[in-house]
């Protein structure tokens, strides 16, 4: 005959999971979720962690950037809302949330 028998793969001695394939299998899993977490989670985590303790820190007077883009002077802070100024007797209430940014004291007059 032109063609052999096939046999069968002979089983190993611990036998599948328990002898070692299924962890080396496994360990490809765990280390792109290692590297994602790393990556992508943590820093994300701490960027978050970061904007919160700034909006918790906003304070009458500070200069900030909102997400709109728009530069103004905080003039009232309550418990969900701000007050800022974007000009001269021009003032919005926005979400504490909203502000993306804070500058240092005198960014707006740098900027006009």
């Amino acid at each position: 005959m032109l063609i052999s028998l096939a046999h069968a793969q002979a089983p190993s001695g611990a036998g599948g999971f328990l002898g070692g394939e299924g962890i080396m299998g496994l360990l490809p899993i765990v280390l792109m979720f290692g590297l994602l977490y790393f990556l992508m989670i943590r820093p994300q985590m701490k960027r978050a962690k970061e904007l919160k303790a700034m909006t918790d820190a906003l304070q009458k007077g500070d200069e900030v950037i909102t997400a709109a883009g728009l530069v103004g002077k905080i003039t009232k802070v309550g418990e969900v809302y701000i007050s800022v100024e974007i000009a001269a007797g021009t003032e919005i209430q926005m979400q504490k949330g909203a502000v993306q940014t804070l500058l240092p004291k005198g960014s707006i007059k740098a900027i006009s």
